[in-house]
């Protein structure tokens, strides 16, 4: 049994990814009833959501003690226990996929956090990471960072599909797009298949409007109060804008004769932070065809129970959005300052959840050596 409201957000042409993957999921059957009655048609992971599911429970206990007895130290047994999970993943996922032609049924993980600021190890880390899970519905998750961009063409040029993470900002999105066509014309120019290469653009959009309300609180006039609550789905409205943009016109269509795939928006980051917005704000507003959303449980959940899906809610409204950025500009929001904070935040969120994860495997391999 579908649940009406996310059928409805289905059927508007939005994929649903669930933003969350552990092992309990995928033993327990949850994972397969979330495909079956919820809509889910993909998944995506991160440095915190895998150091949250180490943390818990004794799902990993047996990998994780078997691993020990080879001797493998702590970088090998995260590496073993991440692409493990992502890999049964993207064979729960492998139906889709192939009924989809690739579009769904899609499973992410990312590159070491730590390698966010270095191309060509972030280059080999994906190469890697591909080769590992050795599944065609796999997603490897490269960071917006300016040195990620460059890293973005070169995977792409060798067939890899990517998911483009961290993106805050439309110029930075603007060098993403761009990245990915001209990974496509080299990935054309050394003789890949451009259909079998795909892409999403996870652009963040709670975190925004976490940033910019709390500066509009600072500045505590009724104008800027006004503004608070508005300013992520702007961002939004504005890049799908540019999204419209990129893929169309003569570069475009000479790679789309050709089987290449646009890259998808994929707005991440939906969960609603300030408790007196609605749960499904970022979702209900950014409804539109071809583009993905991913959620945590817990706003899926309110999807399905309260979401208003009304229809397409993004085309058309690039202008609205740069209105809302305007009056931004004129109460004193640095707009620039605020993407620029929002990067290296998002960047060291990871760094730091990569080490609590590096912690808690290093104890656990200690205890089963003790």
């Amino acid at each position: 049994m579908s649940k009406p409201n996310l059928a409805a957000l289905s059927g508007a042409g939005v994929s649903i990814w669930l933003d969350d993957l552990s092992r309990e999921r995928l033993t327990s059957g949850n994972l397969d009833e979330l495909i079956r009655e919820w809509n889910v048609v993909g998944v995506t992971t991160n440095p915190t959501i895998f150091a949250g599911a180490l943390s818990k429970g004794e799902s990993y206990d047996e990998q994780v003690r078997e691993l020990s007895s080879r001797g493998a130290d702590v970088e090998a047994t995260i590496r073993e226990v991440t692409t493990t999970d992502v890999r049964n993943a993207c064979d729960k996922f492998r139906d889709i996929y192939n009924s989809t032609g690739g579009v769904d049924g899609r499973v992410s993980i990312e590159v070491d956090p730590r390698l966010a600021f270095d191309t060509d190890k972030t280059v080999a880390e994906a190469q890697d990471l591909w080769k590992t899970v050795d599944r065609p519905n796999l997603l490897v998750k490269i960071p917006a960072t300016e040195a990620g961009i460059p890293a973005i063409t070169k995977v792409i040029a060798e067939g890899i599909s990517v998911n483009v993470t961290l993106i805050f900002s439309v110029e930075r999105y603007e060098k993403v797009m761009e990245a990915y066509v001209a990974g496509l014309e080299q990935a054309k120019a050394n003789g890949h298949d451009l259909r079998s290469i795909h892409s999403v653009a996870s652009f963040f959009v709670s975190r925004v409007d976490t940033e910019i309300d709390k500066r509009l609180d600072k500045i505590g006039t009724d104008e800027a109060t006004a503004l608070k609550g508005k300013a992520a789905l702007a961002n939004a409205w504005i890049a799908y804008g540019a999204f419209e943009k990129t893929f169309q016109g003569e570069r475009w269509e000479a790679l789309k004769a050709d089987g290449a795939n646009a890259q998808r928006p994929l707005w991440a980051s939906t969960g609603v932070k300030d408790p007196s917005y609605s749960p499904t704000l970022y979702v209900d507003q950014l409804v539109v065809s071809d583009v993905v959303n991913t959620m945590p449980e817990k706003t899926l959940q309110a999807v399905a129970d309260a979401g208003k899906i009304t229809g397409d809610t993004v085309t058309g409204r690039a202008a609205e959005g740069q209105e809302v950025f305007d009056k931004l500009a004129a109460v004193g929001i640095d707009l620039q300052d605020v993407f620029v904070a929002l990067e290296t935040e998002g960047v060291e969120k990871f760094e730091k959840s990569w080490e609590e994860l590096l912690e808690t495997v290093k104890n656990q391999l200690a205890q089963l050596k003790g």
